[in-house]
């Protein structure tokens, strides 16, 4: 049975997910507490490693699948540039037929890494949803609370109203319905999601309310939150506004390196990418695929830097960690995938393909024959096509019938054709 707490995810189906990463995450958060070392900062950052490491297998079908689409996009450009004015149902169907088998021929899926992205979207989003709400899913932290939350009832939720910013985040736990259990839980909890959101100013606020007892519960997350001198509790926004008020400016550069090293991370994931590499005659600016592609990965450093410097600090610190372990394994997969004989994997790749096509009864495919399209095969296909002018032109110069008075094709130029030709064998 989950001891499911009213901090914990309740969307159906998602919460088992988060439920087993908070598991994760607690077991992690115990084994720093055993070695005297109960971080959360550098629980996250294990957390992260874990995670990605778990996904490893997802992220490396992931990556192959673009550092292939980079090599074999030429070929699917020149397919595409074949049958570009051709929209009759055989033309279609030939299409689609030499574009699979271009896929087939380097072992991909045309739906590329949309199955691996399915799966690994509800494990990130779970991800953050257990860093955010940590004292939800491990235990110790939860219980660091008890002091002050035990004492806490329903005449102390005014005070959290009028005076704790981050009761505003919460504020529909504490309706009449939610306190009788019909949708959140016990009222503790509810503190709990307050108390861990609040900001130094909103301790301050308590401590003076509730003296020793706020003071052990803040003493205790500051030592957990502790990060480098930062309390990663805050946001870099908070922690930069309250450090220059104290001239901490060792802090402030602490708080700004947070953001920019999420901004940095996530550029550097960006260059290290499989870019798709396109023909001569598809020019990037006609493509609004490569364009927003481009302008994604531009914008996408730039977010990273605003979400974590108003997000809490430990957010910062797993999208950092994040950013640094793709990093890591962009480039060993980039490696490994470069020593691959395209040429063997490709065969391989076909043989599977052709046996698959046996058992539906059809023909093998031929490696050379459609699967091997390639930029320079099917150049000639790329050629701009002849205005009318050039044709009449090339005409003229095939003939030496040709009447320059006759409109090209006319009656009259057949005539002419035929006057000099009669003429010239005459004179023989």
């Amino acid at each position: 049975m989950f001891d499911i707490l009213l901090t914990q995810n309740s969307t159906p189906i998602f919460k088992y997910i988060v439920w087993v990463l908070g598991k994760i995450m607690n077991i992690i958060f115990d084994f720093l507490y055993m070695i005297k070392i109960p971080n959360i900062g550098l629980a996250i950052i294990l957390f992260t490693i874990v995670m990605y490491l778990l996904l490893m297998p997802l992220t490396i079908k992931q990556q192959k699948f673009s550092k292939l689409s980079a090599k074999m996009n030429p070929e699917l450009q020149a397919i595409s540039a074949k049958y570009k004015n051709r929209k009759d149902q055989e033309s279609m169907m030939a299409m689609q037929q030499e574009t699979k088998a271009v896929y087939a021929k380097y072992g991909v899926s045309p739906s590329g890494s949309c199955l691996q992205l399915l799966i690994q979207m509800p494990i990130l989003f779970a991800l953050y949803r257990v860093i955010y709400a940590m004292p939800a899913y491990v235990t110790k932290l939860r219980a660091s609370f008890d002091v002050l939350v035990t004492k806490l009832g329903t005449a102390d939720i005014d005070f959290f109203r009028e005076n704790i910013s981050s009761f505003s985040y919460y504020k529909k736990q504490f309706t009449e319905s939610a306190l009788a259990g019909s949708k959140f839980g016990n009222i503790e909890n509810s503190f709990v999601d307050v108390l861990n959101r609040a900001s130094s100013s909103d301790w301050e606020k308590i401590i003076t309310e509730y003296g020793s007892d706020a003071a052990t519960v803040q003493q205790s997350m500051n030592h957990y939150n502790n990060f480098l001198g930062m309390n990663i509790g805050d946001s870099p926004a908070q922690i930069i506004h309250t450090a220059i008020k104290s001239g901490a400016w060792l802090l402030v550069i602490g708080a700004v390196m947070v953001p920019v090293l999420a901004a940095l991370t996530q550029w550097i994931n960006v260059k290290l990418a499989p870019q798709a590499a396109t023909n001569d005659n598809n020019k990037k600016d006609d493509n609004p695929m490569a364009a927003s592609m481009k302008t994604m990965n531009t914008v996408m450093p730039i977010m990273s830097a605003v979400f974590c410097y108003t997000l809490p600090a430990g957010m910062g610190i797993y999208w950092i960690a994040g950013a640094v372990v793709r990093t890591i394994q962009q480039i060993v997969i980039n490696k490994h995938i470069d020593k691959i004989d395209v040429d063997e994997m490709m065969k391989k790749n076909m043989e599977k393909y052709n046996e698959k096509r046996k058992k539906a009864g059809l023909p093998p495919q031929q490696l050379n024959n459609n699967a091997k399209l390639n930029t320079k095969a099917v150049s000639s296909n790329n050629k701009p096509q002849k205005t009318q002018e050039e044709k009449d032109e090339a005409v003229k110069k095939s003939t030496e019938y040709y009447n320059k008075n006759a409109k090209p094709g006319s009656i009259a130029a057949k005539a002419n054709m035929v006057k000099q030709y009669n003429e010239k064998n005459n004179k023989n």
